[in-house]
């Protein structure tokens, strides 16, 4: 595992413990990081969430994270022995809910192709 790949886990860990146990932010509470990407010259990072509900939810989620950017920052800057903490920038991960609309319509297809085998038809 490289430097780089180091730092995005060690960032990602970090920004999810903030977030769990020291924000105490209402439209925080359902929120998971999924991913950090540190850029290479390690000022800037994008770090990628995902929150359990609808989009109403996320759009919350989305606004609280921009709210407290500086304040995880500063604590991330405490925590991280580097020379810059970097800028944040807070996305939604849309990959989960891709991969669940794929699980279910892969589950749609299972089951019609079960409803239309000819051993299940009555003739």
């Amino acid at each position: 595992m490289g430097r780089l790949e180091k730092v995005n886990e060690q960032l990602k860990r970090e920004i999810g413990r903030i977030i769990q146990s020291e924000l105490n932010d209402p439209r925080l509470e359902f929120i998971s990081i999924t991913q950090a990407a540190v850029s290479a010259d390690l000022r800037n990072a994008k770090v990628f969430f995902s929150v359990i509900g609808d989009s109403q939810k996320m759009l919350s989620a989305q606004q609280g994270l921009d709210a407290a950017k500086g304040i995880i920052r500063r604590m991330i800057g405490q925590r991280m022995k580097m020379r810059y903490t970097p800028e944040l920038a807070f996305y939604y991960d849309e990959s989960l809910e891709y991969s669940a609309r794929i699980e279910e319509t892969l589950q749609e297809i299972h089951n019609e192709s079960i409803d239309n085998h000819p051993e299940n038809q009555e003739e």
